[in-house]
């Protein structure tokens, strides 16, 4: 008998008494611990497949212990460039045991009939403070000088003919924007 479960995130083909290792558990060495998103079963009769989970189904292991994994190394270099970099990383990893694949009967984690219960509430609503009324401050310099550097350079020059600016053919876009600030 196998099943496919997901643990930590991530799906397994687990058999009895298989030893696996998945990412970090929160899970002291020696606690037990039950999965119940199991989304494939095969008695060697049956195949049962979940939609997406098979209720009433669990898997039930075993926290062997807690160890750093495989050390990866990483190493870059450029040559004649003087470039090197060394990088290394280890896997922080749960050793499990399968000990039970359950089909049926499994309860559900009181975790999760929590996390249901919670969803279902309502929040109680909250008074928001009355908003105070905005009060509009008069344009200053400031705000048309970036209405300014938002244009570009042609409707610049169309603005610098409108008020009157003479020689603008020869500003630049600094020079457009400081003439028509004044």
């Amino acid at each position: 008998m196998y099943a496919i479960v997901e643990i930590a995130g991530q799906q397994f083909k687990v058999v009895q008494d298989q030893k696996l290792f998945v990412h970090r558990l929160a899970d002291k060495e020696g606690a037990k611990v039950s999965f119940d998103k199991v989304y494939l079963l095969d008695d060697g009769k049956k195949v049962t497949l979940g939609a997406p989970a098979i209720t009433g189904a669990s898997v039930e292991a075993k926290v062997v212990s807690h160890l750093k994994g495989d050390k990866v190394i990483v190493f870059k270099k450029k040559r004649r460039k003087g470039y090197r970099v060394k990088n290394g990383h280890r896997q922080a990893l749960t050793e499990l045991l399968i000990e039970k694949i359950q089909a049926s009967g499994a309860k559900p984690k009181a975790d999760s009939a929590k996390a249901a219960a919670i969803k279902t509430e309502k929040k109680p609503a909250t008074k928001k403070a009355a908003a105070k009324p905005a009060v509009k401050k008069p344009a200053a310099k400031k705000a048309v000088a970036t209405d300014y550097n938002k244009l570009t350079v042609v409707q610049l020059k169309e603005e610098a003919k409108k008020k009157g600016i003479e020689g603008i053919s020869s500003m630049k876009k600094a020079d457009l924007i400081a003439a028509l600030s004044k």
